[in-house]
């Protein structure tokens, strides 16, 4: 049998990307599953992105990730976009399709196959998400196309987060509502899935936790964090002491590697091994 040295070509591009694991756990997926795939972490400056679009068509790679502060500003380059990925208005993942570029965002897919892994269902659900940033915006239109009852948008921005309501109307369909970001919020009592949708309590700044009214969290309530580094975090702690059950970022991390995965390869994802993989790399 004839030797290939040209291994299929994967990575993402963003800056700063020197902490990102994601290569680590699509690698250990290509090997356990035979194929002669790389995943290359790419620093790439935002007045370089155009060229560096256009090396994945020249280099005839598989596909890429997008990382900050590209998810939005890559959108004008591909030729076309998923359903949920024009309704969010932000991409972090592309398809070369025979040099045809297909974006697609995993973020929300990940975070609603880490609930359904869980065994816990969107559909007829109220849910109140915490943000309105990028992970909000993906994880809140997933839900809305997934037939979520109604979406509670928690903001400290106003404009943000009724924006975000305004898009979930209009384009998803979905009965929306913004409520301002007070201070020691109280969580409303119709929410059967509350969301972490931000940053606060990731590491370095693993002792901070979203101000909220940790009271009016119910053991009725399914929380998750979409903060994954620590994974048991202390709005999770908070939460579980109220009696809910708790999911936290790593599969949601996992699930949306996986489903990368499959978009570039054509096969199932290992998924149990890219857990324990990410789980030891974010340890």
């Amino acid at each position: 049998m004839k030797k290939c040295y040209r291994a299929e070509l994967t990575g993402v591009f963003g800056i700063p990307v020197d902490d990102n694991p994601t290569g680590v756990v699509e690698e250990a997926a290509y090997k356990e599953e035979g194929l002669n795939y790389r995943y290359l972490t790419i620093e790439v400056k935002p007045e370089d992105l155009s060229i560096a679009m256009d090396s994945v068509k020249a280099f005839g790679m598989k596909g890429i990730n997008l990382t900050m502060p590209h998810k939005v500003t890559v959108v004008p380059l591909l030729d076309e976009l998923s359903e949920a990925a024009g309704i969010i208005g932000a991409v972090n993942t592309v398809v070369n399709r025979d040099g045809k570029l297909f974006g697609e965002n995993t973020d929300g897919k990940g975070f609603v196959r880490a609930l359904e892994d869980s065994g816990e269902s969107i559909e007829g659900k109220t849910i109140t998400i915490l943000g309105a940033g990028g992970a909000a915006r993906a994880i809140a239109v997933e839900c809305a196309l997934n037939h979520a009852k109604k979406l509670c948008i928690v903001n400290r921005n106003p404009e943000r987060g009724k924006e975000l309501v305004q898009i979930l109307i209009t384009k998803a369909g979905v009965l929306s509502e913004y409520i301002p970001w007070d201070k020691n919020l109280p969580i409303p009592q119709e929410t059967q899935i509350l969301i972490n949708a931000t940053s606060i309590g990731f590491s370095p700044n693993i002792k901070d936790r979203p101000d909220i009214d940790y009271r009016t969290v119910t053991s009725s309530m399914v929380v998750c964090d979409v903060v994954f580094s620590p994974a048991d975090t202390e709005f999770l702690k908070a939460a579980r002491a109220q009696g809910a059950k708790t999911v936290n970022g790593l599969g949601m991390l996992a699930s949306q590697a996986a489903l990368n995965f499959t978009l570039w390869t054509g096969k199932k994802a290992p998924l149990e091994l890219m857990k324990k993989v990410l789980a030891e790399e974010t340890a």
